[in-house]
């Protein structure tokens, strides 16, 4: 499917013409950035749109573009609370949605923490392997019987799957010197590799999953970063850019940021999104040899069929489950 979409199209651009009535939606993380916008442009076109989040005071403050966009049009919002950082929370959360035994067309699993100082989630594990990945793994595969036939999975990976390969001998840094970033890049990869397996797992009834980054935007998922730091790393990475000849590293605003996950959704042919990974609103090429962090393209283990395989039993085997 080709499109005219690129790095600064937004979630406005995207859905230009699309008509959502009837599409039921379930976005994770929709107390802030991403979330929040993911959430207010489906609805506004149409969709009825779960929105899954940890705080729910925070969250209602926070959506209240959404609910405007619900009542200017025929789209509707609703707030579940979900902590993806407890399985008890988890467990909860997808046993009232089998209950409630609604079909969702499309799940975005937007949540997650990055560059997180050591910490355990209520079960154990480290706070972002723990959080980003089996925290999806385990709320998505409670809930996949929902995910209607034609149906779509969209897992938030990140660039910040180059830092590192899922480490699968020791995901919770007990043997490890613990680094912030090796530890997000081991999560982002765990995101893209769950989209790989879910999507040959679940494909044979119509149900495809991608995995996307949106980009680099300034939010509330920085917060453990720090303002030096973040301008370190920028200095930096403009130094390589000014190297290449290139020019300095811009922002992507919110909505730039959300339109990926939006299109990889709502918009892409299943068959071209489906098992991939995506960003600026394109299937992604695999360049393992590029060192610049703000190159386009994927590296091959965050694809690799049999590290996904690999890992799905892995994660099977920490959250006590099978699927």
């Amino acid at each position: 499917m080709t499109t005219s979409f690129g790095a600064t199209s937004t979630t406005d651009d995207v859905l230009a013409g699309i008509d959502l009535s009837g599409k039921r939606i379930l976005v994770t993380g929709v107390s802030a950035g991403l979330g929040v916008e993911t959430a207010r442009a489906l609805v506004a076109h149409g969709a009825s749109v779960v929105g899954a989040a940890r705080d729910l005071g925070k969250a209602e403050a926070a959506t209240a573009p959404v609910r405007a966009a619900a009542a200017g049009g025929n789209g509707a919002f609703d707030l579940i609370e979900l902590d993806l950082a407890s399985f008890a929370s988890i467990r909860a959360a997808a046993d009232r949605l089998v209950a409630d035994n609604r079909p969702f067309d499309v799940v975005i699993a937007n949540a997650g923490v990055m560059a997180a100082p050591f910490g355990r989630t209520a079960d154990g594990f480290e706070t972002q392997f723990g959080t980003n990945h089996l925290g999806h793994f385990l709320f998505v595969n409670r809930i996949a019987g929902l995910i209607a036939p034609g149906g779509r999975l969209v897992v938030l990976s990140s660039s910040g799957h180059r830092f590192a390969d899922v480490d699968l001998d020791d995901p919770n840094f007990e043997r490890t010197p613990y680094d912030p970033w090796i530890a997000y890049g081991h999560s982002k990869t765990a995101n893209a590799l769950f989209a790989v397996e879910f999507d040959r797992r679940h494909r044979a009834r119509g149900i495809r999953a991608a995995a996307v980054h949106p980009g680099g935007i300034n939010t509330e998922l920085g917060r453990h970063v720090g303002a030096d730091a973040l301008k370190a790393m920028i200095e930096r990475i403009n130094a390589e850019l000014a190297a290449a000849g290139k020019p300095p590293y811009s922002w992507k605003t919110v909505p730039q940021g959300a339109a990926t996950s939006v299109w990889a959704g709502v918009v892409a042919d299943a068959d071209e999104v489906g098992g991939r990974y995506c960003e600026n609103c394109h299937v992604s090429e695999v360049t393992d040899g590029v060192i610049n962090p703000v190159a386009e393209g994927v590296r091959s283990y965050a694809l690799d069929p049999d590290r996904a395989r690999a890992l799905w039993a892995k994660s099977e085997e920490l959250v006590g489950e099978q699927f």
